[in-house]
């Protein structure tokens, strides 16, 4: 009797894969029969040793991380473990009496919905927070952490969710893909799984339960499709599948086009020096995205001017004259940027964060931008160009662009993350050079969803007919003042989806590195006029669902072996 199933999920990381199953080891969770705490000074102390041996474990796994990115994410969240303001949390909970695992889950809860509420990147590290409440607290319970048990063959994993420490150790010869039942596409298991490769599903409900007997498991990473249990033709269908995928990425290399020669220009994401240099290798167009607050966190002071410009010329460096498009520092008001803390907000993530922060703080804007000016200075063959994050205004828009031309900054710009930049994007657009659009923020902001809670994942496509008119207005504005108007969101990696944002007037696309293969190659399979009409068709649908399912009915044939 088979158990064949089939799951649906969302598809973060293209690819097919078939092989064995792994379980991620779950979280042991709170020890429901543990005393209540008597001796909150000696629980506590248990509690910041168990701390410190989590944050020394990270640290070392992070030297083995397999990419840059990767070990600044396991850094960040080693240096989370050992937070002044999360032990003070705990300490708050053990004098109340609460049992020591417990006291450590009520204070990550708290912590965690501090993070939430500032939203972006601070955002993002909840799952970090998480993993270190998980490990410390089987440690304390003398249980497995949870994680990847040892592979002795390729399989795939399994997981309910799968933390940044576990996916950034990942050995790609070992893991055929990733299946998980939470996490999102902006997580970063999906960004580090798609950065490795390695096809994943996120959101597939019910994959635990169904696997519990079940030997084998495929994949399609791209559509987001499970099937417990395949059968020989689901396998041979997988497998005929990726060698088709293979068949249409072959040649894809150059310039990025559309089939009658219409130029996008395709660059990279990328967040460290060594990132860029890795990129760089990539053969593509530059970086559409440097994200220069991974220079910020996770320190007590600012990077000094010097440390900025050594740091943002290298990245230059491995550029050469390829576009480098530089994000100034975008982060929200809390503790973990102890330098620039204004103090309490009701709302983080509405309050003062990315420009506004700089505008709170322009000692730290002006060094960052006369850090910048040095760089291109020092790279003089170098195509450098800045933007502002979080622009809602133009008087916004004004005062950044003066501010960094006045350092010496030729090409200066805006993210267009908010609807209010969106609908003005003409004026906005009128006082700098040009604009990139984050899909990421603005699908959050235009769909009052928090991008980093799994469940919302629906609301969150970019497919959603409301963001893409969103994004249609942002490139009217480009047309309107003959401004470039560019996508630095996850969506720009997607080969169905670069296509609609061309024909929308988007002139760059910028994602990780190892996408850039299949949207080159997708839009070398249409030309201009189809890619206007996925557009129109996508704008003018009634779901989310429907936009896609228009567009691809669109496109040709070949392109759904990219996807």
């Amino acid at each position: 009797m088979s158990n064949r199933t089939v799951l649906h999920g969302i598809g973060v990381s293209a690819g097919t894969a078939s092989g064995p199953i792994a379980v991620v080891t779950p979280a042991v969770g709170i020890d429901e029969h543990e005393p209540a705490s008597t001796d909150p000074e000696a629980d506590s102390e248990r509690i910041r040793a168990v701390l410190h041996d989590v944050a020394a474990s990270l640290s070392a796994r992070a030297e083995h991380a397999n990419s840059d990115s990767a070990k600044a994410v396991m850094d960040a969240t080693a240096s989370l473990a050992t937070d002044k303001g999360l032990i003070r949390g705990i300490d708050k909970e053990l004098k109340k009496g609460t049992g020591p695992t417990k006291a450590i889950h009520d204070a990550v809860e708290l912590y965690a919905n501090k993070l939430r509420k500032i939203g972006g990147y601070m955002a993002e590290r909840v799952t970090d927070l998480y993993d270190i409440r998980d490990r410390a607290t089987a440690r304390l319970r003398g249980l497995p952490e949870p994680g990847i048990p040892d592979l002795t063959e390729p399989s795939i994993l399994i997981a309910h969710d799968l933390a940044p420490a576990e996916t950034a150790t990942l050995d790609k010869n070992l893991v055929l893909g990733i299946v998980t039942e939470a996490g999102g596409a902006t997580s970063h298991t999906a960004i580090l799984a798609a950065q490795l490769g390695i096809p994943c599903a996120v959101q597939v409900k019910g994959i635990a339960e169904a696997t519990v007997d079940a030997p084998l498991v495929a994949l399609d990473g791209g559509v987001g499709e499970v099937i417990v249990a395949p059968n020989a033709s689901d396998v041979d269908e997988l497998e005929e599948r990726s060698r088709r995928r293979a068949a249409a990425l072959a040649g894809s290399s150059g310039e990025g086009a559309t089939r009658d020669g219409y130029k996008v220009k395709l660059l990279a994401n990328t967040g460290t020096a060594e990132d860029a240099q890795k990129a760089a290798g990539y053969d593509l167009e530059g970086s559409g995205l440097f994200r220069s607050e991974f220079l910020f966190l996770d320190r007590d002071a600012a990077p000094s001017l010097e440390e900025q410009t050594e740091t943002y010329t290298k990245v230059l460096e491995a550029f050469g004259n390829r576009r480098v498009v530089v994000r100034t520092l975008d982060a929200g008001a809390d503790k973990p940027l102890s330098f620039a803390d204004l103090g309490e907000e009701e709302n983080p993530a509405l309050g003062r964060r990315g420009l506004r922060l700089s505008q709170a703080r322009e000692d730290l804007l002006d060094t960052q931008l006369e850090a910048l000016a040095s760089a291109a200075h020092n790279v003089p063959n170098s195509e450098l160009w800045v933007m502002a994050p979080m622009v809602a205004t133009v008087e916004e828009a004004k005062w950044f662009a003066e501010r960094a031309r006045g350092a010496g900054l030729k090409k200066v710009g805006v993210m267009v993350e908010t609807p209010a930049a969106a609908i003005r994007a003409g004026q906005v657009l009128e006082e700098v050079d040009f604009a990139s659009i984050g899909t990421n923020d603005l699908s959050q902001y235009t769909m009052a969803a928090d991008r980093m809670q799994g469940e919302l994942a629906e609301l969150l496509s970019p497919w959603q007919p409301a963001v893409l008119s969103m994004i249609r207005e942002t490139c009217r504005g480009g047309e309107a003042t003959g401004k470039p108007v560019g996508v630095c969101g996850e969506a720009g990696g997607d080969p169905l989806m670069a296509l609609v944002l061309v024909g929308l007037g988007v002139k760059s696309l910028s994602m990780a590195p190892g996408k850039v293969n299949a949207v080159r190659a997708a839009l070398r399979l249409h030309d201009f006029d189809t890619c206007r009409q996925m557009a129109n068709f996508a704008v003018d649908a009634r779901t989310a669902a429907g936009a896609r399912e228009a567009v691809l009915n669109l496109a040709d044939p070949v392109l759904k072996d990219l996807l």
